[in-house]
């Protein structure tokens, strides 16, 4: 009964964020969160200002550190351009670790952080979801992000700690790893990035232009400057001129990388059967989803011919039950559609099995296309990976 209030009210206040809730109640709560979210500048640009004069320090683990990050909370795509990266890079011959915090996230069994506890342990080691052989952890204790990464890429070690520190040092000296990749690691000060790739959603590249909790933006666009590359996320051919002329603003000398989310398939969520993506031509399907931006995913569906005819959203990283899907499943067939489609990320938190299945779900796979800025892809990309190559120096402390 808790889990679904403290939900209810979670959507109830991005919806207040977002503009979609009008009336008294939102208007109040809207002026609270304009207050807090300017002592939240000051103490985002007093951090900053600690780090950048050696007041609060980094560490600097003694390998590549690339961190992949945004200004905003959520829905710019993130986790394609990480698995890229990686696999990239892992093809490239790196021995790469994603050092992820779990967001959302249980904890393991009392009894068993205990007898870690006794033996030492829990301090020194974080949780290993892929140990780059196998897959170690579900999507519960991995958090639904990290275990999609390590799900994916299968060769490519991933480590979930809130301390990414300890999460750094336990790769390399126990796992052999060169090159570390902070997943959401922008704001993540504590270890020293050799690289900061900052991704900008081109359908909202700064929120409604607040910052937390008034807003999405974790910093002031001004903090753009500290990135080496910039990624504009689910772009259309030639139609971000003037989001590059305002980035420009901010930061002159970062390489801009425009790319989009490419879908590739669908794939049946208990069976694991594969099917093109012309299935959904003509079709008339129900969309359930759980992410920050459901109206991209939901329009993404509509642009690939299907008839979107019932949606259902929870908020971001809702772990579904059968009771919420089974309702789901039974609407969609009192309205005899032809199939769910759900997204990958979404996947991994539906329940393991389902009394009714008499309608067919999916999850649609998706993957990052650059479409301008090749050359400075394949560029990055030989800098790290030849050696010998020149990096860029850090920006932090310019």
């Amino acid at each position: 009964m808790f889990r679904r209030w403290l939900e209810g009210f979670e959507q109830f206040a991005i919806d207040v964020i977002l503009e979609r809730r009008y009336g008294k109640r939102a208007a109040l709560l809207r002026w609270f969160l304009y207050g807090l979210s300017w002592i939240f500048r000051g103490i985002v640009q007093s951090r900053l200002w600690m780090f950048r004069h050696r007041i609060l320090r980094e560490h600097t683990p003694g390998c590549l550190v690339i961190s992949i990050g945004n200004l905003t909370v959520g829905g710019t795509g993130k986790t394609p351009v990480v698995e890229k990266f990686a696999r990239t890079l892992q093809d490239n011959g790196r021995r790469v670790a994603i050092l992820s915090r779990g967001y959302k996230s249980k904890k393991p069994p009392l009894f068993r952080r205990l007898q870690r506890k006794w033996l030492g342990m829990e301090r020194k080691k974080p949780r290993i979801v892929h140990d780059g052989q196998r897959l170690l952890l579900d999507s519960s204790f991995a958090g639904d992000e990290p275990f999609m990464l390590a799900r994916s890429l299968k060769n490519v070690i991933v480590l979930v700690d809130k301390d990414r520190v300890k999460s750094a040092i336990h790769a390399i000296e126990h796992m052999g790893v060169d090159t570390l990749i902070l997943d959401d690691g922008m704001q993540y000060l504590h270890l020293k990035h050799r690289l900061d790739i900052c991704l900008i959603d081109r359908q909202a590249p700064f929120g409604n232009e607040f910052l937390l909790p008034r807003g999405t933006l974790r910093e002031p666009p001004s903090n753009l400057r500290r990135a080496s590359y910039i990624f504009i996320t689910k772009s259309i051919p030639g139609g971000n001129a003037a989001l590059i002329e305002r980035i420009r603003k901010f930061n002159r000398t970062a390489e801009i990388i425009e790319c989009t989310h490419q879908p590739l398939y669908l794939q049946n969520l208990y069976t694991q059967e594969r099917k093109p993506l012309e299935l959904l031509q003509g079709k008339f399907i129900g969309a359930i989803s759980g992410i920050a931006q459901p109206e991209s995913f939901e329009n993404g569906l509509r642009g690939l011919g299907s008839q979107l005819e019932i949606t259902k959203r929870f908020a971001d990283h809702h772990r579904f039950t059968v009771k919420e899907l089974q309702e789901f499943i039974n609407r969609c067939i009192r309205r005899d559609l032809d199939m769910i489609v759900t997204t990958e990320k979404d996947a991994v938190r539906f329940p393991h099995s389902v009394g009714n299945l008499d309608l067919p779900i999916y999850f649609m796979r998706v993957e990052i296309e650059i479409l301008s800025g090749h050359e400075s892809w394949q560029e990055l990309v030989d800098r790290i990976c030849k050696p010998g190559s020149f990096l860029p120096p850090a920006r932090f402390f310019e």
